[in-house]
């Protein structure tokens, strides 16, 4: 999907002549930026420009998508459309596999998984497109600005804003459960404490990523790039690790306890929520797995950092999400 006559799809700094690199990153059009120039740096580029972009389009800020999918559609990107349906699809497959449960099924039992597999897919194909052609094309010869820089920057806080709706929505059917009796008719607890030693060794764990990713984008900020792969690794190992003890915390409830997501309206509150925030756990743990390639690929620097910048802001996201659910489902399920 390269331009004609670039050699690679991605230039990196020691491998292009400086000279080279630097005049293709000065008449490059502003397309998306991993990093932020100076205010005058932006405005000289812009002057230069003129009032129309490449092929005659009116520069409102924006330029035409470059070598995106579907070709000709002016401005616009459909990566992000595909990812929004496949999320979707993913509440589809669970209404599907509800749907194919008990005696008066509506729809075959394989149904539900099938369409998951199929909706988790094209999820991450949609994710791959949008991350592919918003940071990863062409990223050493294309300019950056504070303008593109921003304009990613809220549109992760708008994502955010999404995934706390979808969180706000599962806490406050388990609120509304555990303001009544408690435990619920009907509903299960399980044996042993929820808040056990696992439970905070989990914890303490996704806390130290938190501040393991923080300290990598400051490595980063510094100059130091030794440091931001090590301390990438080990934020990636604590997900896992983290993951691994979820698992772990299933098995037991499920296998030992006999405590699932049947187990009446607290089992489907409890797995609802810590099974959402595992998936989250698992995307942004990816996600971190991306950007360590990049860096070992030698991408990113003090200026281009606005991946790191957007990972690790989705990292302590998901960290204070869990900090909540704990307190709020884990403590607050073993007062009565």
């Amino acid at each position: 999907m390269g331009r004609d006559g670039d050699d690679s799809e991605f230039r990196f700094l020691e491998d292009a002549d400086p000279d080279a690199t630097s005049d293709a990153a000065e008449s490059s059009a502003f397309e998306f930026g991993d990093g932020v120039e100076s205010e005058d740096e932006g405005q000289d580029s812009e002057g230069e420009s003129g009032d129309h972009g490449p092929e005659g389009h009116s520069d409102h800020g924006h330029h035409p998508v470059v070598e995106d999918w579907p070709r000709g559609v002016g401005e616009a990107s459909w990566w992000p459309v595909v990812t929004a349906l496949g999320a979707a699809a993913i509440y589809v497959s669970a209404a599907l596999f509800l749907l194919g449960r008990g005696r008066n099924s509506v729809v075959g039992p394989g149904a539900g998984p099938a369409a998951f597999v199929g909706a988790v897919a094209l999820t991450l194909f949609g994710v791959y497109g949008w991350l592919y052609h918003g940071f990863l094309a062409h990223f050493w010869t294309r300019g950056t600005d504070r303008r593109s820089a921003r304009s990613f920057r809220w549109a992760m806080l708008a994502f955010i804003a999404s995934e706390i709706a979808t969180f706000g929505a599962l806490f406050a059917y388990y609120f509304y459960i555990r303001a009544g009796t408690w435990p619920p008719a009907n509903s299960t607890l399980p044996v042993i404490d929820l808040l056990n030693i696992l439970v905070v060794t989990n914890t303490a764990v996704l806390v130290l990523s938190s501040v393991t990713v923080h300290f990598a984008h400051h490595a980063l900020a510094s100059g130091n790039r030794d440091r931001f792969q090590r301390l990438l690794a080990i934020t990636i190992g604590l997900g896992g690790l983290f993951l691994a003890g979820q698992l772990v915390e299933y098995h037991e409830f499920i296998n030992q306890e006999g405590f699932d997501w049947t187990s009446g309206l607290f089992g489907s509150a409890f797995f609802g929520l810590t099974g959402l925030h595992g998936l989250h756990v698992a995307f942004g743990t990816l996600l971190l797995g991306i950007t360590y390639v990049r860096g070992r690929q030698g991408q990113f620097d003090g200026e281009r950092d606005l991946s790191v910048a957007l990972v690790s802001l989705y990292w302590h996201f998901v960290d204070a999400v869990w900090i909540f659910l704990v307190a709020a489902l884990y403590a607050g399920a073993s007062i009565y």
